[in-house]
């Protein structure tokens, strides 16, 4: 597709923009262009998404029961990754080669 109708680039836009969990190289692939044309349109209309991970903002902040439980399963998490650790030096200083 060299000259596209500039509709369907509008068009093009407006479905990337209206589609937050959608990547520019998904809607192309949805609408059969190549990714960077599709990214040329959305900075030529000066349409901006936020860079990285798009996560949902929670509307209110969590409750205390809620954090306490984010804050566990984090440690929780840390302290799996120990244990491996140490498990993996543990037989590595014990001579052992089979795991």
């Amino acid at each position: 597709m060299k000259n596209c109708p500039p509709q369907f680039k509008a068009d093009a836009v407006a479905l990337y923009e209206s589609r937050p969990e959608a990547t520019i190289r998904s809607v192309a692939a949805d609408l059969g262009i190549n990714p960077e044309t599709l990214r040329n349109w959305v900075r030529a209309a000066g349409a901006s998404r936020p860079r990285g991970r798009r996560t949902q903002e929670p509307s209110q902040p969590p409750t205390p029961l809620e954090a306490e439980n984010a804050a566990l399963r984090k440690k929780v998490r840390e302290l799996e990754e120990e244990r491996e650790i140490l498990r993996k030096a543990a037989k590595y200083f014990s001579g052992e080669t089979r795991w």
